[in-house]
């Protein structure tokens, strides 16, 4: 919540447009996530699957973030066939870790 995105309100909508998604998200704030180079970011992870590391994230990026984490949450493994699902995060992400 300390970069500027987090001070917007943004978690507020993000957890709005999840859950009017049909989306169940343990949403969390931190006051840094270290990625300072790349503000405002936001982590997926799940037991098990690959987790999602995005960075220099917008109010403009809500929209892709609630689809990728609707297919994030139907994949088994958290991994993608087909990094176009990604939408503009594709350019975003900082890094994708093992699960």
């Amino acid at each position: 919540s300390g970069c500027d995105l987090g001070q917007s309100g943004f978690a507020e909508s993000a957890h709005a447009a999840l859950a009017a998604a049909g989306i169940t998200a343990d949403l969390r704030t931190t006051d840094c996530m270290s990625g300072c180079a790349r503000p405002s970011t936001c982590a997926f992870r799940a037991a098990g699957k690959t987790a999602y590391l995005f960075g220099d994230l917008t109010a403009d990026d809500l929209g892709d973030l609630v689809t990728f984490a609707r297919l994030y949450a139907a994949s088994a493994d958290g991994t993608f066939a087909d990094a176009r699902v990604l939408g503009a995060l594709r350019t975003k992400a900082i890094a994708r870790i093992p699960g």
